[in-house]
C-alpha cells in the first residue's frame, strides 16, 4: 500500500498500540512509506526522524468507549497491535483478574473498529478497509506444529480472548464491512526501535545481567519458535501489500525452527557473559509453578509456508546475533 498514482488520495494507515513492543517496530517500517500514518497509543509513540510518511500522533486510552472509533476514522488500513499484559512482569499476558479489560481490548475493540469503518465514507470503487490483527499461535491450544489447520482449543484466558477477537474480525469481514486478516505469532523477542523490556527473553537477559541464575521448568526440553520483533513487524507491513489475497482468514507466522528453552537460555547467558566479561550465569532446573498452564509445557513450532507463499515474507534475523544485540542494548541501559 503506497500513495495512489497520478496524484490520487494518499492512503491512511492507522497503527493501534503504536508505542508498544511490536507497534514501535511496525511504525518504524511504515514510516518509510509514502503514506499517511496515524500512530495511536496510551503514551506518545517513537516517531522515526528519517521518514517519508506524514505522521500523526494520537494519545488515547483505547479501553475508553468511542476512542477506537475516533482513532480509525477515515482509515484505509488498521493494524491492531493492542496487548493487555501483566504489569508485574511486563511480558506475560494477564490471566487472573484481567478478563474484562482483556475482552475490552480484544473482541469489543474489534467490534468498535468494525462499526466505525462500516459507517465511514468510502470513495467510490474503493475496497473495504483492511484490518490486521495481532493474534497468537497459542490460539490453537496444542503443541507440535501449528500450520493453521485443525480445530482451535485455547487453554488460557489470553488465547481465548485472542480467538474471540479474531472471530469478531473475520465475521465483520464476511459481512463486507472490512477485509480482515489475523496473524498468529509465536514468541516474539529481540531488540526493536521501541521498548526493550518486553518479552520473556528480555526478562531473562536482565536476570543474567544482574548475575542471577536462569531457570527452566523440568529439563527445559520444551521448544519454542522465536520470531524477531523486526521480522514480526515485516509480516504486518507485508499484509498491506497483499490484503486481497490474505483477507478472510488467519495465518500462522513464525520461523519453523524449534528451539529448546534450555538451549535458548544457555545461549542467552553466554551472550550476556560475552558482553560483560563475567562468567555465564547458571541455567537451573526447577519444578513448574502452580500457575503454569498447559500452553506453558507444550512445545510449539509455527509453519508459515502458506503466508510465505502469498507474500514472499520470510524471517531474516538469526538467533545468535539477535541475542548478542539484545544483551548489548540492555547492558548499555543498566
Amino acid at each position: 500500500m503506497s500513495a495512489a498514482p497520478g496524484g490520487g488520495r494518499t492512503p491512511l494507515v492507522v497503527v493501534l498500540g503504536a508505542s508498544g513492543y511490536i507497534g514501535s517496530a511496525v511504525a518504524a517500517q511504515l514510516a518509510r512509506r509514502p503514506i499517511r500514518l496515524r500512530l495511536v497509543s496510551r503514551r506518545p509513540a517513537v516517531v522515526p526522524a528519517a521518514r517519508t510518511a506524514v505522521v500523526e500522533q494520537v494519545v488515547a486510552d483505547l479501553a475508553a468507549p468511542g476512542a477506537a472509533a475516533r482513532a480509525v476514522a477515515g482509515a484505509d488500513a488498521v493494524l491492531d497491535l493492542v496487548a493487555h499484559l501483566d504489569p508485574a512482569v511486563g511480558w506475560r499476558a494477564v490471566e487472573a483478574g484481567g478478563a474484562e479489560l482483556g475482552e475490552r481490548l480484544g473482541a469489543a475493540l474489534v467490534r468498535e473498529i468494525a462499526g466505525a469503518l462500516g459507517t465511514g465514507h468510502r470513495p467510490a470503487g474503493a475496497p473495504p478497509p483492511l484490518v490486521v490483527l495481532a493474534g497468537s499461535a497459542s490460539q490453537a491450544g496444542r503443541g507440535g506444529v501449528v500450520d493453521g489447520t485443525g480445530p482451535d482449543r485455547p487453554v488460557t484466558v489470553y488465547a481465548r480472548q485472542k480467538l474471540a477477537a479474531e472471530t469478531a474480525l473475520l465475521a465483520a469481514g464476511a459481512e463486507g464491512v472490512l477485509r480482515g486478516v489475523s496473524l498468529r505469532l509465536p514468541t516474539v523477542y529481540g531488540r526493536g526501535p521501541g521498548p526493550d523490556g518486553h518479552g520473556v527473553v528480555a526478562a531473562m537477559a536482565r536476570r543474567a545481567l544482574a548475575g542471577e541464575p536462569l531457570t527452566v521448568w523440568g529439563t527445559g526440553s520444551v521448544v519454542r519458535d522465536l520470531l524477531h520483533v523486526t521480522d514480526a513487524a515485516a509480516a504486518f507491513t507485508a499484509c498491506l501489500d497483499h490484503g486481497a489475497e490474505l483477507a478472510g482468514r488467519h495465518w500462522p507466522v513464525g520461523t519453523g525452527r524449534a528451539v529448546p528453552v534450555r538451549e535458548l537460555f544457555t545461549a542467552l547467558a553466554r551472550a550476556v557473559a560475552e558482553r560483560t566479561g563475567r562468567p555465564a550465569v547458571r541455567v537451573d532446573s526447577v519444578a513448574p509453578p502452580a500457575a503454569a498452564t498447559a500452553a506453558d509445557v507444550a512445545g510449539t513450532v509455527v509453519d508459515a509456508s502458506a503466508f510465505r507463499a502469498v507474500t514472499g515474507w520470510r524471517p531474516r534475523r538469526e538467533l545468535p546475533e539477535a541475542l548478542a544485540e539484545l544483551a548489548a542494548a540492555l547492558a548499555d541501559r543498566s
